[in-house]
């Protein structure tokens, strides 16, 4: 599938121009500081409309990756991707937390809503990208709260209850600039049975809303929340290991858009492997793949690189002969994940509560074949932060 880098083009010119631009069965089927504006002066932003331009009119009728379109914009404004760092970059004193809360929410708008999985994908899954101005920073890991409009069914007169969604971009944006987030967002729905059909009154409230979003509504947003999912950069060499359900992916891209499609002081030093485990159903439910290629194609100058597999539910078979879910996959690998464990790398899981109780039973099954008590090797894990959890 092609991924939101086309969607950028218009927007990433407007922006440097300074012109306004205008889950649950399914994904089982994988599982068992402050903000900031870059001002551009004018013929900066005439040399980045004629970057974008270059290519003629195809440059907006074909798919721009997203990489060629930050390359073209840091090429014409001069700048890195390094004016929302900490100082060290690494450190996590200054993560922004609840910024905006239930009572007083930030009010986002709208700038591109995307299918981004094709027609035979067992849902729909939809990129929907967020301006916040700048006024509701984030990092890589962390979450959004979303409430929808209308009242609670459960509590007349009452607004909706927030939902929460894990960030799907890095803290600089799809477009760069530090004024954007993205959301990685299942349409919801539930078949009847009884009615052969999905049943409008069990709909995903939340969802619903969020994937029939055009450009200039508004968004009631909470947050960031959440530290269980940041990265850990001050060692360049550690390892990490992504495991996602579906939508899960979220934060898995804001991490590899950060190390490898970004210029960013993280990628400048990244020196170990990311590798991502993804399961869903079929080949058309995989989200973000030509980003996962592009950034396998791109290992940061000392050694750091990336590696994807994919568990494909419904196309693929485990050793068993049954059906292909993400702990097979990971456990295709298990010897390189325990020995990376080992050597201090993280593991990360995210996606439907329901691809736990799978994946902690292959983690135990693969500790009594190796003499290793799972319970030690576990606490161990959390003791050291390395073991982080985000299911919903």
């Amino acid at each position: 599938m092609d991924g939101v880098g086309g969607l950028l083009v218009v927007d990433v010119v407007q922006r440097v121009a300074g012109v306004p631009a205008r889950h649950e069965e399914d994904e089982l089927e994988g599982a068992g500081g402050g903000g900031g504006h870059v001002e551009r002066k004018k013929s900066k932003m005439k040399l980045a409309l004629s970057l974008l331009l270059l290519g003629g009119a195809s440059a907006f009728t074909a798919p721009l990756s997203t990489r060629s379109v930050q390359t073209s914009l840091s090429a014409a404004t001069g700048t890195k991707q390094d004016f929302l760092e900490a100082t060290p970059y690494w450190d996590q004193s200054t993560v922004p937390v609840n910024t905006a809360k239930n009572k007083s929410p930030f009010i986002g708008k709208v700038v591109s809503t995307k299918r981004i999985v094709g027609p035979k994908a067992t849902g729909e899954t939809c990129h929907i990208i967020i301006e916040h101005e700048g006024k509701l920073p984030y990092w890589e890991g962390q979450s959004y709260g979303v409430i929808p409009p209308g009242e609670n069914p459960k509590k007349p007169g009452k607004p909706n209850s927030v939902r929460l969604y894990s960030i799907a971009s890095s803290r600089y944006g799809d477009d760069m600039t530090g004024n954007t987030a993205s959301l990685c967002v299942r349409r919801a729905t539930y078949w009847c049975p009884e009615l052969q059909a999905d049943d409008p009154a069990k709909k995903g409230i939340c969802s619903n809303f969020l994937c029939d979003t055009s450009p200039g509504d508004e968004v009631s947003m909470t947050g960031p929340s959440g530290k269980v999912m940041l990265m850990p950069e001050e060692d360049p060499k550690t390892d990490l290991i992504m495991v996602a359900t579906g939508t899960g992916i979220a934060p898995y891209r804001g991490f590899i858009r950060r190390l490898f499609m970004e210029e960013t002081p993280a990628r400048e030093a990244y020196a170990g492997e990311a590798w991502l485990f993804l399961g869903v159903a079929n080949s058309d439910a995989l989200l973000y793949d030509d980003e996962w290629q592009e950034a396998k194609a791109n290992p940061t100058a000392n050694g750091g690189k990336l590696r994807v597999d994919y568990a494909l539910s419904r196309e693929d078979t485990n050793k068993k002969g049954g059906k292909m879910y993400i702990q097979d996959k990971v456990e295709e690998y298990a010897d390189e994940v325990f020995n990376k464990l080992d050597s201090g790398a993280h593991i990360y899981f995210c996606g439907l509560k329901g691809m736990m109780p799978g994946i902690q039973d292959m983690l135990k099954e693969v500790c009594s074949g190796k003499g290793i008590d799972y319970d030690e090797w576990l606490d161990g894990l959390k003791k050291n932060k390395q073991w982080h959890v985000e299911v919903y």
